[in-house]
């Protein structure tokens, strides 16, 4: 029965991710946006009520996403897979961090900019999420982003 909902939560969990982060990514017209997949969804068994997700952020040469913010409960470690990622958090300075690099995000942090470093060469990143698991939306972009 424990692991039947423990796999029920797992399913459940991994498709918020993906519906949460596709659905909530306004199109752009340019053609420069990320693209996002899930990667993993697990409830984390010795920390009730918290789940451990990830998704693979892919840009294309010049993309970039929109200033947002992550649920609140949020702890976010992004790892660079490949290229080179410019990440600005909060009042923070902009940097660019290359591939086998990475940064992290406090809950309630405000990703002020995200984007490939490079004009002519892809870039991806892992974004790993430490979340309270009844949290319904993991990213919402500024109402001034499109």
């Amino acid at each position: 029965m424990k692991k039947t909902i423990l796999a029920a939560t797992r399913v459940a969990t991994g498709l918020l991710l993906a519906s949460t982060l596709l659905a909530a990514s306004p199109a752009m017209a340019d053609g420069k946006r990320e693209t996002i997949a899930a990667a993993f969804a697990n409830p984390i068994p010795n920390i009730p009520g918290k789940s451990i997700i990830a998704a693979v952020v892919t840009y294309p040469p010049g993309g970039t996403s929109p200033a947002h913010h992550h649920a609140k409960s949020a702890f976010i470690t992004a790892y660079v897979l490949s290229g080179a990622i410019r990440s600005q958090v909060d009042d923070g300075e902009a940097k660019v961090f290359k591939a086998g690099e990475s940064w992290s995000e406090a809950p309630g942090a405000h990703h002020t900019v995200s984007e490939n470093a490079s004009k002519t060469e892809p870039a991806s990143l892992l974004a790993i999420f430490v979340v309270d698991t009844t949290d319904t939306e993991l990213t919402t972009f500024d109402k001034h982003a499109h």
